[in-house]
């Protein structure tokens, strides 16, 4: 009733069938099960509604002349409702289609996406609106609980191409993203405040480049709509105190001590009276009340104990170390090619695929498949492999793993070509540093749950002594020979694979120290809180139990509270068991993906002499220590860059290259991706007539302040000696 006029005639006409069908059964009662409505508000949605539909059959009628009676009331409760629909005298509709046309001029005022998200707890309401939507010439789709994940994604994909609203329930929250969206109509509020939390999530969160505008519709002459009403006038009252819109991230916490839920159940029964319950509602917002609202907002318990210095320490390793973009990007177009696809780049350096291959459509129509990733759209004309980019430009695709375009494509590449991987490649190193065989596993953790907690690639370097492991980018600085060499070696896969072995050992240690650090913050708010709500409940029931006593009817009160102990005492039997089974893990065999024979290459301008470049990273550290920074040496790293230099509060990462006279130097693909990713952090030092006058040169930011020349054929960047010595600043001294 409180959601739409549609979804009350759905439900009375659901009822009338339901009674009228009892009629024809020889028995009318049985004893009802408990319900306990607050626990059922907790459940997932189709569950939920699954659950509302049993209650809309239920009937207290004892005989079948009071079951005719109420059937007749349906029936003419179900025309009325039909008449309202007929004639559209609905105020709350008439209210939404004024919502969506102001909508709609906000969104042009602020040059936004056209799109507005319209969210409802009903799914038969979610039925109606679509079809008003449409009838009022917008196009519209829709998200609920019923479809499958699948089906969400591809929803949600067709809500950014192509319509211009969706209605949806609480199921738009679970796997999707629209952020692309940055106006929502609430046209029925959930009386769980945790809920009106979440549906503004869906699109106030990080990466959202818009100001969110959220319409809340109430009828504020019933109920419901009263306690909604000052709810809503309080948290604007918060709001302003506080100066913030945060508050509506902490709705729960604002009226904390407050059951919203139950407040309304009491005024919708007439349980209480509405100036009792709205006295209750009144809140004094004062220096006490939003000093607890901030703390909500900037403390939960669990990060009350974070160390910051450490985040912004590991912050800066993944970006280091991750996937960059530019490797995604391209795997991508080599493999799109190999497969037959086809792509351009447009001027704004997006990416247009005007068509998918047959055999990755293939691949995408798999149940399986489709089941994982979800539906791959005909075309993308415009696409991206950089986040940043995509949070800045909604309409964008953002291809990266996960995708089901990129997830297809990797699919296609390991039936096609992972049995040749395993048989061997050969490539050779332009530098000149590498003669030998890199192994490449995959090693993996597991906890006592079974489920994974770690996966790393490794790559083994054998150069036929002694093993070392190295970043598997150094790939990317490699040139692929295409023949069949066969990879013959002194040393055997098994060696490789038992120094593996140890290398997955030291990994798991790793973990094992995180999954520590949580564990005792699981314990210590997790285990406390379960362990402080049954000792509650215990004290409640203790009292109860005495009321009984004295002949007070207070059974369905004690049922309920002892079902709340017994749920709280398996919460606590099951947490306590996880914690144990994610502190204990466990390493598998590395499963072995392949292995490459790297050649030293015959290109004399290419290799390094190890003598000039170990001056070079000599006056580098130097000079970095002089200008009050600590220089890191992570040359062995292959990270794309030798030193890691911290300092006044920046973080420089330095490519050092050194020539013994003033001629060109050359970038590695891998260099010149990070030089790309890291920009104004990235730093070239080049360090000319390194043996006999050496003369350092600093060039920040060499993917935009240097004219370079791709060398295909050995995979460099090269810098003329005029670019550098033109563009870069002379140290003197160095």
């Amino acid at each position: 009733m409180a959601s739409s006029t549609y979804a009350l005639l759905r439900s009375l006409e659901r009822r009338k069938d339901r009674l009228e069908n009892l009629l024809k059964e020889p028995e009318l009662m049985k004893e009802m099960s408990f319900i306990d409505i607050e626990e059922v508000d907790d459940y997932e949605e189709e569950k939920r509604w699954e659950q509302e539909k049993k209650w809309e059959t239920l009937s207290i009628a004892e005989n079948r002349e009071e079951l005719e009676k109420e059937i007749n009331t349906l029936k003419d409760l179900i025309e009325k409702a039909k008449e309202i629909l007929r004639v559209e005298c609905e105020v709350k509709l008439s209210e939404l289609k004024k919502a969506i046309e102001e909508g709609f001029r906000k969104i042009r005022q602020m040059q936004g996406n056209e799109k507005i998200l319209i969210f409802t707890e009903s799914r038969d309401t979610l039925e109606y609106l679509v079809g008003k939507i449409k009838s009022w010439g917008y196009s519209a789709n829709f998200i609920h609980g019923g479809m499958r994940l699948e089906e969400r994604i591809n929803a949600e994909k067709v809500f950014q191409h192509e319509k211009q609203i969706m209605v949806a329930t609480e199921a738009a929250g679970e796997g999707i993203n629209l952020q692309f969206c940055h106006l929502m109509i609430n046209y029925d509020i959930p009386w769980n405040p945790n809920r009106l939390e979440q549906r503004m999530g869906r699109i106030h969160r990080y990466g959202q480049q818009k100001d969110v505008y959220v319409f809340n519709l109430v009828a504020e002459d019933t109920r419901e709509g009263k306690v909604l009403a000052k709810i809503f006038d309080k948290l604007e009252e918060i709001r302003k105190a506080m100066g913030s819109d945060k508050v509506f991230d902490v709705i729960g916490d604002t009226f904390y001590g407050k059951n919203l839920y139950q407040l309304i159940l009491d005024a919708a029964a007439n349980a209480r009276s509405m100036d009792e319950i709205i006295n209750e509602l009144d809140i004094k917002v004062d220096e006490e009340h939003i000093a607890n609202v901030k703390e909500a907002l900037g403390e939960s318990l669990a990060t009350r104990h974070i160390d910051y210095t450490q985040i912004k320490e590991m912050a800066e390793k993944a970006k280091e170390y991750r996937l960059i973009p530019e490797y995604v990007e391209e795997f991508f177009k080599r493999a799109f090619q190999k497969v037959g696809g086809k792509f351009r780049i447009r001027k704004d350096g997006f990416m247009v695929i005007d068509s998918i291959p047959y055999e990755i459509r293939k691949i995408a129509e798999e149940v399986d498949f489709k089941n994982r990733y979800g539906s791959i759209l005909r075309q993308y004309p415009k696409a991206t492999f950089d986040k940043e980019i995509a949070f800045k430009n909604p309409d964008a695709e953002f291809i990266s793993f996960g995708h089901p375009v990129f997830e297809a494509l990797l699919e296609w590449v390991k039936r096609n070509y992972f049995a040749k991987l395993q048989r061997g490649a050969v490539f050779k190193d332009p530098a000149g540093r590498y003669d030998g065989v890199l192994w490449f596993f995959e090693g993996e953790v597991k906890d006592g749950k079974g489920e994974v907690a770690g996966k790393r690639l490794m790559a083994i370097y054998d150069e036929g002594k002694e093993l070392n492991e190295v970043n598997p980018a150094i790939l990317w600085d490699f040139v692929h020979l295409d023949n069949n060499e066969s990879i013959r070696v002194d040393i055997s896969r098994e060696k490789a694979q038992e120094y593996a072995i140890g290398t997955v050992e030291n990994y798991k240690q790793e973990i094992v120290e995180e999954r520590k650090r949580q564990a005792e913050i699981k314990r210590k708010y997790g285990i406390k809180s379960l362990e402080f709500l049954i000792g509650e409940l215990d004290a409640e029931l203790a009292e109860l139990y005495e009321r009984q006593a004295e002949g007070e009817k207070v059974e369905l009160a004690i049922r309920n509270k002892e079902e709340r102990k017994r749920q709280y005492e398996e919460a606590l039997k099951t947490l306590q068991k996880e914690i144990e089974q994610e502190v204990s893990l466990a390493i598998s065999m590395p499963k072995f993906l392949g292995a490459v024979l790297v050649k030293p290459t015959s290109a004399k301008d290419m290799v390094s002499d190890e003598g000039i470049e170990r001056i070079g990273m000599e006056i580098t550290m130097e000079y970095e220590q002089s200008e009050g920074r600590e220089p890191e040496d992570v040359s062995k790293e292959n990270l794309g860059f030798d030193i890691r230099s911290r300092g006044g509060g920046e973080t420089r990462y330095i490519e050092v290259k050194a020539r013994k006279d003033e001629g060109q130097v050359a970038l590695t693909r891998n260099e010149w991706f990070k030089a790309k990713r890291f920009k104004e952090q990235y730093w070239l030092y080049v360090v000319a007539n390194a043996a006999t006058n050496p003369t350092l040169y600093i060039i920040n930011n060499p993917a935009e302040n240097l004219n370079v020349e791709e060398k295909i054929e050995v995979v460099r960047f090269l810098v003329p000696a005029g670019e550098w010595k033109g563009k870069g600043v002379k140290t003197s001294g160095y």
